[in-house]
């Protein structure tokens, strides 16, 4: 009984040091969490960023990430390389859908339209090959741009930033890092998770009903 009640007293105290973190904006409560989901992608051409949205191994990248690629691997936080198949993209809104086989831990959207601008968020992903790696910066603003939702932010978008996740304080996705404006730093765009929900929840259903009709 006493061993119980130390192991209750201990996890109380660590959702507690959680909470004060999070309430001073200390992303490190989270980053544990958000990494395992946050995926490596390299392909014959290029490379670039994902994230698992299904823990049946679904997960979300940028279409031009993917685009003319022959060959393509995915690397887990675990250090493992996963072999990947396509299952849908949207070129208008530079969004793809891909599956590696097995369970995984996931990452969940949150509401795009209620992220206040100054508020602080983390791109996660591979720039330059570094995979896992961290940024941190603030929401500049919000965007409508050729019938797409874009959160402006100040985090250095660079090369194997595509595709990754925008992470609020919560640990939930905001947007997909998606774009830089060329000549400028720290003028960077994530497709906003609202239309990217929009957009990949129809094709994991089809794909997951395609995959259970040739089940049976």
């Amino acid at each position: 009984t006493l061993r119980v009640e130390s192991q209750q007293q201990f996890t109380s105290l660590e959702e507690n040091i959680k909470s004060v973190k999070i309430e001073n904006q200390d992303f490190s409560a989270i980053i544990d969490d958000v990494v395992q989901g946050v995926v490596g992608i390299r392909t014959d051409t290029k490379q670039g960023s994902g994230f698992i949205v299904d823990t049946q191994g679904y997960l979300v990248t940028n279409y031009h990430v993917i685009e003319g690629a022959k060959a393509a691997a995915i690397l887990t936080h675990d250090g493992e390389n996963h072999s990947v198949s396509l299952v849908d993209f949207n070129p208008d809104a530079d969004i793809a859908v891909l599956k590696i086989e097995g369970s995984f831990s996931s990452l969940e959207f949150t509401d795009s339209d209620e992220v206040e601008i100054g508020q602080k968020v983390i791109a996660v992903g591979s720039p330059g090959g570094l995979d896992f790696t961290v940024s941190q910066g603030i929401i500049s603003a919000k965007r409508q741009t050729d019938g797409n939702s874009y959160i402006q932010i100040d985090v250095p978008i660079n090369p194997g930033n595509s595709g990754g996740a925008l992470v609020t304080i919560e640990g939930k996705v905001a947007g997909v890092n998606s774009l830089k404006l060329a000549g400028f730093e720290g003028v960077g765009f994530a497709l906003a998770s609202n239309q990217v929900s929009e957009i990949i929840e129809p094709m994991i259903a089809a794909d997951k009903q395609l995959v259970a009709q040739s089940a049976q």
